[in-house]
């Protein structure tokens, strides 16, 4: 049986350190003119949740989704980290990030969920992660997680400090810039060393 979450999923806005580059222009742009201090987070609900191997339906009007490639670390007891899993956290192209709407986020389906929770004992050093995608079989990226602004560490310490993980909680690391797009008829194959694939192939949504 494929791994699910037991808590709330989390995405985390601005981590990596080229796609704070890329949005610098606008961070002092109204209304916030100031880089954000804390970790900037949004919630994937229930609804957009998908397993590994899952068709997922993109809406008539929307040509096209951007690929969150990305790995997220589950919380265990005592704000401990019990593993950690792949994740496609898939959005509607939009112009801002620092306050992503419902409407581009949280799209039935727009959550690739990896079928395994490698434990933290076993994934090693969260700083050497690597992943890959690829729609239909042709690489569109590679994502190193050493170019994390807050490391897995950090950003877990961070996030405490103003609110609290509950066990079963997931807490994505983040999304580098450069996400690829996919259409209606693609699949998205994500891999990453000891994590195996996470594959879901796009549809378009019955009229």
């Amino acid at each position: 049986m494929s791994w699910m979450p037991q808590g709330t999923v989390y995405g985390t806005l601005l981590n990596f350190r080229s796609e704070v580059e890329a949005m610098a222009p606008q961070m002092n742009q109204p209304p916030y003119k100031t880089p954000p201090k804390a970790p900037v987070l949004y919630v994937k609900t229930a609804n957009t949740w998908s397993t590994h191997g899952a068709a997922i339906a993109m809406p008539a009007r929307v040509p096209e989704v951007e690929i969150g490639a990305t790995i997220a670390m589950v919380t265990g007891a005592s704000g401990t980290v019990a593993g950690y899993v792949l994740m496609n956290d898939l959005s509607v192209p939009h112009a801002s990030f620092f306050r992503p709407p419902v409407k581009f986020k949280c799209l039935d389906g727009f959550l690739g969920i990896g079928e395994r929770l490698v434990p933290a004992s076993e994934a090693g050093d969260p700083s050497g992660f690597m992943l890959e995608v690829r729609i239909n079989g042709e690489l569109r990226q590679t994502v190193n997680f050493d170019h994390l602004l807050r490391d897995a560490a950090r950003l877990l310490a961070d996030v405490g400090e103003f609110m609290t993980l509950r066990p079963g909680d997931v807490l994505m690391l983040g999304c580098d810039a450069g996400r690829p797009l996919a259409r209606a008829g693609d699949r998205i194959d994500i891999t990453a060393p000891g994590f195996g694939m996470l594959s879901n192939t796009l549809t378009a949504e019955a009229s």
